[in-house]
């Protein structure tokens, strides 16, 4: 099913990471342009598809004084596909995805930002029989012999917004975690604990509690995204 369009302008040959969000990319098609720097929208390690000599996907950004660079990373070559790799994309495609009934069933409202206690959920769904979902999205990148993990790095965000629906769920509320997989390869998904130890305490204790996990599985065809299945934690499978 396709859920997403993005469009690039621009494809390339990554030569490094200078630093968490700036990249230096030589830009080789439609036309060679050299060595420019790129804006990498995604906090996460990315080490097997920002690494030099990798192909990548480009997108010029609009022009704003604010910004230091004059274009935006879309995509990362693996082997024989194309992973999104830009999380500013995410919410997007959450909003198109739940639009489409998936994986709540039809709803009747969306709010997204929506503040709970210390923290911000990414969205409050209602269901059209007046239910309401609390949601947290997270995009996934990494997998490993067929197991897509989360995070590919540490993080105590991710952490604090489980957390809170650990919370919720406490209180008698639906909540519910989906992860945006963006590599087709994936047949399940798991916690990586090995990089976030405490990330796979909470997130397995979120399961305990009832939190709904939801592991959407994609694929990118430039410039559609694709929904493919949804995938099961690799214990249930």
């Amino acid at each position: 099913m396709d859920v997403f369009k993005v469009e690039t302008d621009a494809k390339g040959i990554f030569l490094e990471r200078i630093n968490r969000f700036v990249g230096l990319v030589n830009i080789t098609s439609p036309r060679k342009i050299g060595e420019v720097k790129v804006h990498i929208h995604d906090s996460g390690r990315l080490g097997e598809l920002l690494f030099h000599g990798n192909e990548v996907l480009l997108k010029r950004a609009a022009a704003s004084e604010k910004r230091k660079t004059e274009w935006d990373l879309i995509a990362s070559k693996f082997e024989n596909q194309w992973v999104l790799t830009n999380s500013g994309l995410h919410r997007r495609i959450a909003e198109s995805i739940f639009s489409k009934g998936i994986p709540f069933g039809p709803l009747a409202e969306m709010k997204p930002e929506v503040k709970i206690n210390e923290s911000r959920l990414d969205f409050l769904l209602k269901t059209q029989n007046g239910e309401s979902i609390w949601v947290e999205t997270k995009g996934c990148t990494l997998t490993e012999k067929g197991v897509a993990l989360f995070p590919d790095a540490p993080t105590s965000r991710g952490r604090k917004h489980v957390e809170e629906l650990i919370n919720l769920a406490r209180e008698g509320k639906r909540t519910a975690i989906v992860f945006l997989v963006m590599r087709k390869d994936s047949r399940c998904f798991m916690p990586n604990t090995r990089t976030d130890p405490e990330f796979g305490r909470v997130f397995f204790e979120a399961v305990r509690k009832g939190v709904e996990v939801y592991p959407l599985l994609f694929e990118f065809s430039p410039p559609v995204l694709k929904y493919l299945r949804t995938i099961p934690v690799c214990n249930q499978a």
